[in-house]
């Protein structure tokens, strides 16, 4: 058993490891080069950090321990929230959180706790059957988030679209930059793929031959899977503080939370649904 424990440890975070020096250093770097952003930025790196959540959920699922998936989203999606708030706090930027639509994003992201505990309370089956809710609560977030940034970010909005054209001009050899960084994610992409399978071998051993509580595996595999998010809401801050403005800084991290939070329940839990029952 104790071997089984270290190789879970040893891959998740390896996982972890990738995904925060690797493939979130490489996203970023596409963005910049592209001009993108602070929201889009933000969004790229909630995708990005939500990777080690897809692959965990993924290979649970395949394994049979759709209840360890289900326990990982939910503590996943806590746990980013506990993060986004230490990491608000102690870089002193609470001030920016009385901006409207950073609290409708905020409250977004408390759905996406609320929502799966009430599931589990009500007895609620993480069955096919509620993929299209999953999917339409999906396509109405993104909706919501995207209104209420055009309506109380306008001036912000406008701001960063003329710093965007104004930097936007394509110098010799960014088309092969931009190539070069997709390799890269492909071959990262392909690298978390061999040790998440690793992975989905270690939790069936431990569920199956030594009896561990799925809610216990689930729970462990959120702590692990959420590391990469902490690193992304404090860098964000710092890398704008630098050029003297938080609010972009924030903008970012809350993206990043809310685009992480909302990939991990209505997308990336429904891809695992989709397995378990198909597997």
């Amino acid at each position: 058993m104790l071997v089984e424990i270290v190789k879970f440890l040893l891959y998740s975070f390896i996982i972890v490891i990738i995904a925060k020096y690797i493939l979130v250093k490489l996203l970023r770097k596409l963005a910049e080069s592209l001009n993108l952003s602070a929201k889009a930025v933000g969004n790229i790196a909630g995708v990005a950090t939500s990777v080690p959540e897809l692959l965990t959920v993924c290979f649970s699922a395949y394994a049979g321990l759709i209840g360890t998936s289900i326990y990982n989203i939910i503590s996943s999606n806590g746990i980013n929230l506990f993060q986004y708030s230490l990491s608000i706090y102690l870089s002193k930027n609470q001030k920016t959180l009385k901006n409207k639509a950073i609290r409708i994003d905020l409250i977004l992201v408390l759905i996406t706790i609320l929502l799966p505990l009430f599931c589990l309370i009500t007895k609620i089956e993480f069955a096919p059957s509620i993929i299209p809710v999953f999917l339409l609560l999906f396509l109405l977030f993104y909706y919501i988030n995207d209104n209420a940034h055009k309506l109380y970010l306008k001036k912000q909005d406008k701001q960063i679209e003329e710093e965007i054209e104004q930097e936007k001009k394509w110098v010799k050899g960014k088309t092969k930059i931009v190539i070069t960084y997709s390799f890269y994610l492909v071959l990262t992409s392909i690298s978390l793929y061999i040790v998440g399978n690793a992975l989905s071998n270690c939790l069936e051993n431990l569920a199956t031959y030594f009896s561990i509580p799925e809610i216990i595996l689930g729970i462990a595999l959120g702590v692990i899977t959420s590391l990469p998010e902490l690193i992304t809401f404090f860098e964000s801050q710092k890398h704008h503080r630098k050029k003297q403005d938080e609010k972009l800084g924030v903008i970012e991290a809350t993206n990043n939370l809310l685009t992480s939070n909302v990939l991990n329940l209505f997308v990336i839990q429904t891809i695992g649904i989709i397995i378990y029952y198909i597997r």
